[in-house]
């Protein structure tokens, strides 16, 4: 018998036996939530420290464990063949699992429901007819509203059944999108899981087209790493880092649905710019040349310049006695920490103890019995801290920024057979500033004060960092991501036919290098579960252009009809608007979000029209509500986003508004990918000619 969803019955025993299953499991949740409630930690505490941070656990449990009305608790049951874990008898009776978010047990501690990052949930991502895994049944669930209103059946060991696409997994691949980005925890495909299960010690990047779920993907690692390795990374923390707040914000609530609620959120211009405040934009040709990986030689030049040899011995005055350490002697000592390459700073602080030690051998010479003290109050002596000022200065990274882009002559000495003379005037500033606090940065230059700062003291590293939309990251911004992992690992997740910048990747390689993370295992997702494919196959006649060798996504969607691509007899500036507009209203009449998207240019315009026409908006990374589902995107946003219709204005002018044409396709091929369900392309300029 085949698979087959089964609607709600009132008679229908096994739905109602389903029904009483979570009736059942909510309650026990409640049971274990009113039970972290109700811990008193008066008496297990020694004193107030110790309490803050049991009562802050404590404060997280009880939000962790908090009953989500309209997420399922459990998606899906497995029927296993044997007792899982346990060598049974020939036709020993198997068991039974419910698969969900959390895990939820009883009152005498036996599990109701698994969460689906346990060894035992496995099987229901990756079992198939031809590798049952010992599963003989795999139920999936169909919810409404939170309500259990059907089931479906898959009997993998039934040689009788033939294998059908899962109506229920559809639907909810193709559930209307209202509201943040949702988990796709009911949905993995064998392919994401294994991704998703990766081990911990190893850093992985997915190369992802338009709809394959590579972000949700990176995201539902982190939640399998913490479940699986939660000491460790309770320790060293994790971290995913966005290409923009409107993105961070529209991803925020899926790890929270969960169960994870300590994973921090970043762009990488939130990591740079602790030292400074970003206030000014380069230009691409600067803004290149900044982000090439080049410029960590350059710097590390211009810190190590400020190194000089002593020309004069030190003289160190104890009571009655002098102690002379020739400049020889101290030259030794310079050139062997130069030698180890070292963090500049830690070499600053190690020289002064390098000195004093020599002093003390003097001492012991002279029959005294120095200790460890009387080193560290050598080190501290006037005359020790005057000689590591002259030969080993302390270094500010951000003054050392400031002079390198100041200042024509430095930047020349250490720039030297490394940028050519075109590149330093591309990123020598017209009106050199005077301080740190009065100079304009940019964002580039926030990159170039962390890759000085880390050169004189080491970054901090966390256990694992999820980098998204990582193809538009310059290689200076990825060897700053890499030192936020360097003791750890990564998820590295990307398209390389969506770079947008100038400065964008142009293969995995080159970037995991730079990321530090060379030996990273690359997987390539092409099954696509979001994107019509219809609309898929239309925006990936630009790959050929914009990403030569790179496969196209299959989509696994059929929707005749999703694609629409309307000229416009543009009589005056007002019809394209109108039509617009018009387009709008008509994709409003469907169920779920509508995405305007447009070259930035013309926003302004676009926001009167649709205000003129009595539609209100939102803005990127504003949660769409069942009033409120429209959202006007800039193209520079759009990148990450999806709506349930998408109506794109006018091609041609989302390509002019980049810096080069290959960079105006590339964001042109990501407009056109955000619609989930239907898109309507609107144009009165030709269209570009690669759309063909």
């Amino acid at each position: 018998m085949p698979a087959h969803a089964h609607e709600s019955d009132t008679t229908t025993d096994p739905l109602a036996h389903e029904r009483a299953h979570l009736s059942a499991s909510r309650a026990a949740l409640r049971a274990m939530r009113e039970d972290a409630q109700a811990l008193n930690i008066r008496d297990v505490t020694a004193n107030w420290v110790n309490a803050a941070v049991l009562q802050a656990q404590i404060a997280d449990r009880i939000k962790s464990l908090a009953d989500l009305s309209h997420t399922p608790l459990f998606f899906g049951r497995l029927d296993y063949l044997h007792v899982v874990g346990a060598a049974q008898a020939e036709g020993a009776e198997g068991e039974q699992f419910y698969i969900g978010r959390r895990h939820v047990h009883d009152a005498d501690g036996d599990p109701m429901v698994i969460d689906w990052r346990a060894p035992v949930s496995q099987p229901f991502y990756r079992a198939s007819r031809k590798d049952p895994l010992d599963v003989g049944q795999r139920r999936r669930f169909g919810y409404t509203g939170g309500e259990l209103t059907a089931y479906e059946d898959e009997h993998l060991t039934d040689p009788s059944e033939a294998a059908q696409t899962s109506k229920l997994l559809q639907a909810e691949i193709e559930r209307p999108r209202v509201g943040p980005m949702r988990d796709i925890v009911a949905t993995i495909q064998p392919e994401q899981d294994e991704i998703v299960r990766s081990d911990l010690g190893g850093t992985v990047c997915v190369q992802g087209g338009p709809g394959t779920g590579k972000t949700a993907v990176g995201l539902h690692r982190v939640a399998y790493l913490l479940y699986a390795h939660r000491e460790r990374l309770a320790r060293t923390g994790t971290l995913v880092i966005g290409p923009n707040k409107s993105f961070l914000h529209y991803i925020e609530q899926v790890l929270p649905a969960l169960g994870e609620l300590e994973v921090k959120q970043a762009t990488v211009d939130d990591l740079v710019t602790a030292q400074v405040e970003v206030r000014s934009t380069d230009e691409a040709r600067a803004a290149v040349v900044k982000g090439d990986a080049r410029m960590a030689e350059v710097l590390r030049r211009a810190i190590r310049s400020h190194v000089t040899m002593p020309t004069e011995p030190v003289m160190v005055v104890r009571g009655s006695r002098r102690w002379r350490v020739p400049a020889y002697e101290i030259e030794e000592m310079v050139r062997e920490l130069l030698a180890r390459d070292m963090r500049y700073g830690a070499a600053h602080e190690a020289l002064p103890q390098r000195i004093a030690h020599a002093v003390l051998v003097r001492m012991e010479e002279a029959g005294e019995a120095p200790d460890d003290r009387v080193q560290n109050a050598v080190a501290r002596t006037p005359a020790v801290k005057a000689v590591v000022k002259a030969v080993w200065p302390a270094v500010e990274p951000s003054k050392l920024v400031l002079r390198l882009l100041a200042d024509p002559e430095f930047l020349a000495a250490h720039a030297d057979g490394l940028l050519s003379e075109d590149e330093q005037k591309a990123i020598l500033w017209t009106k050199p500033a005077r301080s740190v606090k009065a100079a304009k940065w940019s964002a580039a230059d926030a990159v170039l004060i962390d890759e000085a700062t880390d050169l004189v003291a080491r970054t901090h590293s966390l256990g694992h960092v999820v980098i998204d939309e990582a193809q538009d990251l310059s290689p200076m911004q990825y060897r700053a991501v890499g030192r936020r992992c360097s003791t750890g690992s990564a998820t590295v997740l990307g398209d390389l036919a969506q770079g947008t910048t100038p400065w964008s990747t142009q293969s995995w390689e080159q970037a995991l290098h730079h990321l530090g993370k060379a030996d990273a295992h690359v997987e390539e997702l092409t099954a696509g579960f979001r994107v019509p494919r219809e609309v898929i196959a239309y925006a990936s006649r630009l790959l050929p252009v914009i990403s030569p060798g790179l496969a196209a996504v299959e989509s696994v969607r059929e929707s005749p009809g999703s694609l629409s691509v309307r000229e416009v007899a543009a009589a005056d500036t007002g019809a394209l608007d109108a039509a617009v507009v018009a387009a709008c209203a008509e994709s409003l009449e469907q169920e779920g979000s509508t995405g305007l998207i447009a070259a930035d240019a013309r926003i302004p315009a676009l926001a009167e029209a649709l205000t003129a026409a009595g539609h209100s908006y939102l803005s990127p990374g504003q949660e769409t509500t069942a009033e409120s589902r429209l959202t006007l995107v800039p193209a520079s946003l759009a990148k990450g986003l999806e709506y349930d219709y998408v109506v794109l204005d006018e091609p041609a002018a989302v390509v002019d508004g980049e810096p080069d044409e290959r960079t105006g396709l590339r964001r042109l091929y990501v407009a056109l990918t955000r619609a989930v369900s239907g898109l309507i392309v609107l144009h009165a300029a030709p269209l570009p000619q690669e759309l063909g």
